[in-house]
Parts: structure tokens; sequence; C-alpha cells
């Protein structure tokens, strides 16, 4: 007679073999609202831009939702890819792109992040849209690219009556992935296409070459076509409607707009060569791309192509500034709750005290760029109608592309840090972020590039470094260390002025400053007394090289005040 079996031997296989269990796992950062739970953004659109409050909480409920963050991994996972031609051997020159990526850029487009600035008739709309688009670089960075871009279009398709059409439909707020001709289409992506092989920065090694080949009437306007011949080592978003590019007619550099599909239906002469493998941006395609008799219509006067292009400059450099301050925010808000909901030692990872002053200290770095960033935004509002502010956004828009941008790296490194070896894995979000980080700072203008158009400025117009001081003036006397703060950006902007080797501790300071400033306006003491206490000039020892070595005055209680600010609530 058989005897029944053991009782460990009916057990299933991952009872009788288990090792362990799955305990002391940090929380996931979702199912909150990255715009209702941030008392900086709260308190910053309650005070300029309050008409916004409910666009802004919608978008925060996206960034904090599990779904739409799934997307995120997915369209990164899944890389887009280069069909030159089809399976009849046309040349077809497009990008096929995973699914999430076109829900995504729905989403971006449903909640007016490329245009809001030009939608609205409200009072502040570059401020209103600038908190938008730092929600949504913690939503996806690649296509914030292309909300970046079609962002400054504008400028350039409304100094152009031809494109008087592409202006209306770049204000459209319904995705649409296709080729149709753009009178036929609910809302249009936009792309750049500047930069040469020989030349990068330097857009006036440009080889490309442009002829006129006809005037014709193009949807209610006279449009000026040329064909263009020539090559564009980086080009991103290359399946956009159309693109701004440059090309020399005469030797003279002038700005063109160049539509993928021209008025008859037929797609233009616009061939994708390859796709660059990049370190990050993954979900995001660029190319490089070649022009053989491609039709363009003319932006401007022929031999103004700098002037032209510099108009959208100044937005893509802020979008810049704001998206990588939007990234900042991100990798704290993953740093915040992993270490939150995950212990060690006792207590929470977040509760132990060196790692308390970790997260202060980057806490105070991302409200500091999120402030200067909103403060460029404010000043393009309002520089129509003010030379000062006017002045101020041409010294003040380089120094935050370039200063935030830097400072973004730094960031998600000390982030990841916080996650330990979780945070290296492709799973979690912070991989991805970490190798966004950089991306910003080389494009549209690099560290250096930036810097040297500060100075640049103040060299053309001194009216300039008077408009930032006169930015500064209000302050004077209200604390003793931004006084000092103050008289060392003033000896570096003039010793920088006559001596290019200055022009980056000089911009340096010129962010730190306006910071310095915002936070005096707009924070917390606590916050105050952090950062003019280590971010200043002559601290004394009172911060090291790393996040996580404020000193000096800085107690663990003020570092816990200023870590429970930076909290994401649900």
């Amino acid at each position: 007679m058989n005897k029944p079996l053991p009782a460990d031997i009916l057990a299933s296989p991952a009872d009788r073999y288990s090792t362990h269990q799955v305990l002391n796992q940090a929380q996931p950062a979702s199912g909150f609202n990255a715009f209702t739970g941030d008392a900086v953004l709260c308190a910053a659109i309650a005070r300029e831009a309050p008409w916004a409050a409910d666009r802004c909480a919608a978008l925060g409920a996206v960034a904090g939702d599990e779904s739409v963050q799934e997307l995120a991994r997915l369209a990164n996972r899944h890389l887009p890819e280069l069909k030159t031609h089809d399976r009849f051997g046309h040349r077809i020159d497009w990008v096929d792109f995973h699914p999430s990526w076109h829900a995504l850029m729905s989403l971006a487009w449903k909640h007016e992040v490329p245009n809001l600035a030009w939608r609205t008739q409200e009072k502040n709309g570059h401020f209103a849209r600038a908190v938008l688009s730092y929600l949504w670089n913690q939503v996806e960075q690649g296509t914030a690219c292309p909300t970046g871009m079609a962002y400054a279009s504008y400028a350039g398709f409304a100094a152009e009556p031809a494109l008087a059409v592409w202006a209306e439909k770049s204000k459209g707020t319904t995705y649409e992935f296709s080729r149709r001709e753009v009178g036929e289409k609910p809302s249009v992506v936009i792309g750049y296409a500047m930069t040469e092989k020989q030349g990068g920065s330097d857009l006036r090694q440009t080889q490309t070459t442009a002829r006129f080949s006809h005037s014709s009437d193009y949807h209610g306007a006279t449009a000026h076509w040329y064909e263009l011949t020539g090559h564009k080592w980086f080009c991103s978003v290359p399946q956009s409607d159309g693109f701004f590019t440059l090309g020399k007619v005469d030797g003279e550099l002038t700005c063109f707009f160049l539509p993928r599909t021209l008025p008859d239906g037929s797609y233009n002469r616009f061939f994708i060569q390859r796709l660059k493998d990049k370190a990050g941006n993954k979900s995001n395609a660029s190319s490089e791309v070649e022009y053989a008799g491609t039709l363009a219509i003319r932006v401007g006067a022929e031999g103004k192509g700098i002037r032209e292009i510099l108009s959208h400059a100044h937005l893509t450099r802020l979008d810049f500034a704001v998206g990588s301050a939007g990234l900042m925010r991100q990798s704290l808000t993953l740093a915040l709750r992993h270490t939150s909901t995950r212990g060690a030692f006792g207590s929470s990872i977040a509760d132990r005290p060196m790692m308390t002053n970790v997260l202060a200290d980057m806490a105070v770095e991302v409200e500091a760029a999120t402030l200067m960033a909103l403060r460029v935004a404010k000043a393009t509002d309002l520089m129509a109608g003010s030379e000062q502010e006017k002045l101020l956004a041409r010294v003040a828009t380089p120094a935050a592309k370039f200063f935030n941008c830097s400072r973004a790296p730094s960031i998600a490194y000390e982030a990841l840090q916080c996650h330990g070896g979780n945070g290296f894995i492709e799973e979690n979000p912070m991989a991805r972020v970490y190798r966004e980080s950089p991306l910003n700072s080389v494009w549209e203008g690099t560290a250096n590039m930036m810097c040297m158009d500060v100075r640049r400025a103040m060299v053309k117009d001194p009216r300039t470094m008077d408009a930032l001081f006169a930015e500064l003036a209000p302050l004077a006397g209200h604390d003793a260390r931004f006084d000092a703060l103050v008289q060392h950006t003033d000896r570096l902007v003039h010793a920088a002025v006559g001596d290019e080797f200055l022009a980056r501790p000089m911009t340096e300071a010129v962010a730190r400053v306006l910071q310095g400033a915002e936070l005096l306006r707009h924070s917390t003491q606590e916050v105050v007394d952090v950062f003019l206490g280590t971010r200043g000039p002559n601290v004394g020892g009172a911060w090291g090289s790393h996040y996580g070595t404020l000193a000096g005055a800085v107690t663990q209680a003020t570092a816990q005040k200023i870590m429970q600010r930076a909290m994401v609530s649900a």
C-alpha cells in the first residue's frame, strides 16, 4: 500500500525552493500629480498665470500616471526605424515609430505643450507654456524635442506671409502622423536642419547652396521658392511636416522653410541618409539628410539668415533651460520616492542624516534652476513692451540655458546614486533620465557657445549689463550674502567684457545671482539660507564639490524642512 507523500513534497516548487520573500522594495514614482504636488510650480502659476492652473494640473496628472510612464518606457525600448524605400522600390524617406511614441505625441499636443503661448490671449502665455514644458520633460524627453521646436517655429512663421498657413496649423491640438499636405492637416510637427559637418555651431561655414526657382501662390500668399543642394549633419525629427534650414544665395546665408510635402501632393526631394545612434534621447529620431534640388520657401531677405534664425533661438534656448530644470525635477522626484519608501538601518533611507543632506542639497539646486528658467519665460512675455525685459532676456536666456543644462547631469548622477544599483537598470526610469541629462547642453549651442553669447551681448550693447543689475537692485540690502554675490558678479562681468577667458565663470555668476534673486523673492527662508550660505562667494567651506556636502550653519533640521518641501504629493 502506497504511503502518503510528505507535505514538503506536495508543496508547490515555489514554496519548496523559495529562497526569500520580496521585502523592503521602494514604491514606484507614480500615482501623483507633478503640478499640484509641487509647491514651487503651484506658487509660480498662482503668481503669474492663475488662468492656466487647470491646464497644468491636468498635465501634472499625466506625468504621474503609471500607464503614461509605461508609454515612455516602451518608446525608448522600441526605437525608430528608417524606411528609405517602400517594398516596391520607391524612395519614401520615412521613419517608423512604436505606437507608444505616437500616443505620447498625441498627449503633448492635446495638452498644448507646443503652442499654448500662441493659442492663448491671456497674460503671461510664455510663462504658462514654460510650466507645461517643465511638466512634459518629466513625462518623456524624446518627445520634448518636437514640442520645443514646434514652439519656437511660430516666430519664423509669423515673420513670413507665405507661411501663414503653417502658423495657423502650428496652433493645432490634434497630432497627426501623416504626409498629407499642410492645408489638409489639423496640426503640424516642425523640425530644424542647420548643422553641417564642417561648421557645427559656426553657421557661417554652411556649404548648402540655394538658387532661385520661381514664385507662386501658396495658400493665398506669394512664396519665393529656391532649390537647395547640400548636406545637413544633424536633423532631429526628420519625419516632421517641414523644416527651417539655412543655405547660401550667392555666398550670403539665407533662411528657408522646407515642406516635406509640396502643394501638388508630391514629396519633396528630402533624402534621409541614416539615423544617428545616440547615447540618449533614444525614442526620438535624429538623422543626416541630403538636399538635391530640394524646394524651399525663402524666409526673410536674402543674406539675412543668421538674423532670421536668431529670432527663433531665444525660444529654443528658453525651452532647453526649462526642459533641463524639468528633467532635474524628475530626477529629484525619483530619488525622493525611492529613498522615502525604502528602509535601511532602522529608518527610511531619506531620514538617514547623510541622505537628508544629499536630498536637501539637490532640492535647493532644482528649485533655483526652476525659478531662474521661469524668470526668463516671464521676461519673454514682457519683452515686447519693455526694453528692460528685452535686454535682460538677451543675457539671461543663454545664461540660464548654459547653467541649467550643465547642472542637469550632476543632479541625475546624484539621483542615480540615491537608488543604488536599482537606478542603473533599464526598467527604472532613472536610467533613462541619466542618459538623457547631458543632451540639452549640446543642442542649440554648447556651454561655451552660450557663455560666448552672454559676453557678446554685453560687449555689443552695455545696456544688457545695466538691465541685469537693475533686475537685482530692488533686493539690495535685504541680505548681506546676496549683496556679496552681486558684487562678485559685477566684478566678473566687467572683467569678462575685456577677457574672453573669463566668460564661463562670469556666466555662472550671472546664473547664480539670478537664481539668488528669485529665491529671495519667492522661496522659504530655509532654502534662501542654504543657497546663499553655500552657493555664494566666500562661503568658507560651507559646501564641497558634491551634493550632500552642506556644512557651516546648515543643520539636519533645516535640511529636513527643505527635503519635505520638495516632496511631491498625490
